[in-house]
């Protein structure tokens, strides 16, 4: 693996980072844009992110920047919204050829990241709104995704415990928003919050690849200098809230015409990404549900046979533990009787010293992994941005390394079971699986 030598420059509240790597023959250019995650905002942010990539001042339809994306040796150009802890994350990202391994002398990054600020900063719209037409568009495209989360019930699952869980916290927030707020955005309103964003967000632009710093500092500077970026100071994102656990964990039952239970439940640690024992949070994590010789796997899904599936995972960045299995209706009870003996069995430390090694070895297998890939690179990185932390991935596998027993026991002493949910079948619905 190799270590980037990662630069990195504050200019208002853009940050610069750079990655100078040899690796590949592309390089890689990635905006993120975070605001406090808000129920107001985030249908109008998603619809944002999607009009901002179909045409600019100078290509103003998506024909026409589709064209010269072609002409750029096939640039990728994709945006998309998530959340991260209580951020709203606008992520518009480029993929362009490097020009170094072509006869053409055209200077294909510089170009892109004239694309990517020309999008940003000279969109195609005026103080009236953008174009209804695309508005109306990527509308209609947003409903289509959040009908696709109500479609795939695993996923409808997540988002409904999130929902219960976090009520009253900006985590309960989807980063799609609701269909009811998509409706009521229009052109005018969809420009106030592009507005907004240019004065609000906090700005974060990633360019890795075979690239010199001081180009990439001066493309910046040139493309981005008349911007609202580059005015005012940096923005440090706060802690998440950290709700403490209910005095009694709740329990909810939802019916619909499904054929396969869906037990999810929600649980809270405390422990956000860049805390001194988030290590050992991943370590339990993954002796607990986060592989195939957890425990989650082997005692509910192998030796009970009581679920389809049976994981755990994390939400880093709000401390949350998520356990998801899909059950018949009928063995709803038993199955939680067998996940809580699973946390039961991590608090009282019935795992092996060859368990803690093999789940060690495979988060780092997975670490590098992901940053084997230019935007797994980016993204990781982006973890410290969001938590003002500064990890090096030798410094993250050192830190999986000096997890402990005993530390990974005291885990589960923290980690308090706060939500039930379970969507089950209407009656006389069918127990066969889906």
């Amino acid at each position: 693996m190799e270590t980037m030598p990662i630069k990195t420059a504050h200019v208002g509240r853009m940050n610069i980072h750079v990655f100078p790597t040899g690796t590949y023959k592309t390089n890689t250019i990635v905006l993120q844009l975070a605001s406090p995650l808000k129920e107001e905002d985030a249908s109008k942010r998603s619809v944002l992110a999607n009009v901002l990539k179909t045409s600019t001042k100078d290509y103003p339809t998506r024909q026409a920047l589709q064209e010269r994306l072609e002409d750029l040796y096939g640039m990728s150009l994709s945006a998309d919204v998530y959340k991260k802890g209580e951020w709203h994350i606008i992520s518009i990202r480029a993929e362009i050829a490097n020009e170094k391994y072509l006869r053409d002398t055209e200077p294909l990054t510089e170009t892109a990241v004239q694309l990517l600020a020309s999008l940003l900063l000279q969109p195609n719209a005026d103080e009236s709104g953008f174009d209804a037409a695309v508005t109306a568009d990527e509308k209609r495209a947003l409903k289509q995704k959040l009908a696709s989360i109500y479609d795939d019930k695993m996923r409808y699952a997540n988002k409904r415990l999130i929902e219960e869980m976090c009520g009253g916290e900006p985590f309960s927030v989807h980063a799609y928003g609701n269909e009811t707020a998509i409706d009521n955005i229009d052109p005018a309103s969809l420009y106030s919050c592009y507005r907004e964003m240019l004065q609000n967000d906090q700005f974060d632009l990633y360019i890795l690849g075979d690239v010199a710093e001081e180009e990439c500092m001066r493309w910046v500077d040139h493309y981005f200098k008349d911007s609202d970026l580059l005015q005012g100071g940096h923005v440090k994102p706060p802690r998440p809230q950290l709700a403490s656990s209910r005095n009694k964990p709740q329990e909810i039952t939802e019916q619909q015409e499904v054929q396969q239970g869906k037990l999810h439940l929600g649980y809270r640690t405390g422990i956000v990404y860049g805390d001194s024992d988030y290590f050992a949070l991943q370590v339990f994590n993954g002796l607990f549900g986060g592989f195939p010789h957890s425990k989650l796997f082997i005692n509910v899904r192998e030796k009970a046979s009581l679920a389809y599936y049976a994981a755990s995972r994390l939400e880093t960045h709000k401390g949350l533990l998520i356990v998801m299995a899909g059950i018949a209706f009928e063995d709803e009870n038993e199955a939680k009787s067998i996940i809580h003996a699973q946390l039961d069995a991590m608090r009282a430390g019935d795992f092996t010293e060859d368990d803690i090694a093999q789940t060690k070895a495979m988060l780092k297998n997975q670490l590098l992994e992901m940053t084997d890939s230019p935007r797994g690179r980016i993204e990781l990185e982006y973890y410290n941005a969001l938590s003002q932390t500064d990890l090096t991935i030798t410094e993250w596998l050192s830190a999986i390394d000096a997890v402990s027993f005993d530390e990974i026991k005291q885990i589960g002493e923290k980690i308090q079971l706060d939500t039930v949910y379970f969507l089950r079948g209407k009656d006389g619905s069918a127990h066969e699986s889906s």
